[in-house]
């Protein structure tokens, strides 16, 4: 059994992390709206140079700074690091938000401005709270884990219904027909939900669905 010193020592704690959390936030929302408009691309860290998804992710960002918007990403390798290429490439806000990790994430080279993030919730809070659109490049658990939590916040109507943009067919055509399948099939989401994402390869078509949202994300006001 702790006696009270352990105990007390062990709040501490827990109080001055609650402070750097705070702090995180705080960070956050006092630099990044002034990047406004912005969207977030999210993919494999593991991505490899020469993967035909690292081409793809700078491409759609250089696209999407071309018509005025910031790029957010993770900060790190593989996709993240296409997407802020792209961007940087474009001339237009390249902007990583890194996480500390002790293996796989550092800052790639190529951002106009970068924050670092202890925590993930808080950076998942700053990659969502600041995008116009999301876009998704084949990526592993980090990847889905953002796809299926924004499609979650915009389904209970706690964030506004920006686009959710899929890119690579080949990749998550799969998924989505098991989605079909399973979940819809067996009455856990409705045919609506199916309709919060969109599945393309037209680099063109995935920057016009944001830029026609973009003014109707105006008014709108989560609950």
């Amino acid at each position: 059994m702790k006696n009270s010193y352990e105990i007390n020592d062990l709040e501490k704690k827990e109080s001055w992390r609650l402070f750097r959390i705070i702090g995180e936030f705080v960070e956050g929302f006092d630099v990044l709206p002034q990047f406004l408009p912005a969207v977030t691309i999210f993919g494999s860290a593991r991505t490899s140079e020469d993967d035909p998804n690292y081409k793809l992710a700078m491409e759609l960002a250089e696209e999407l700074v071309r018509e005025g918007f910031s790029v957010l990403t993770g900060g790190g390798p593989g996709v993240m690091e296409a997407a802020n290429r792209g961007a940087k490439q474009g001339g237009g806000n390249s902007i990583g938000l890194n996480i500390e990790l002790p293996a796989e994430q550092s800052a790639n080279a190529f951002l106009t401005f970068g924050l670092s993030f202890r925590y993930f919730f808080v950076r998942k809070v700053m990659l969502v709270k600041y995008a116009s659109a999301f876009f998704l490049l084949p990526g592993g658990f980090g990847t889905l884990d953002e796809l299926f939590e924004t499609l979650t916040l915009i389904q209970t109507n706690k964030i506004r219904p920006f686009p959710v943009v899929l890119i690579g067919e080949a990749y998550w055509s799969g998924l989505i027909s098991w989605m079909r399948q399973h979940t819809l099939g067996n009455g856990m989401i409705s045919e609506e939900d199916m309709s919060l994402f969109h599945l393309t390869d037209d680099i063109r078509e995935a920057v016009e669905l944001v830029k026609k949202s973009t003014a109707e994300q105006q008014g709108f006001s989560p609950p």
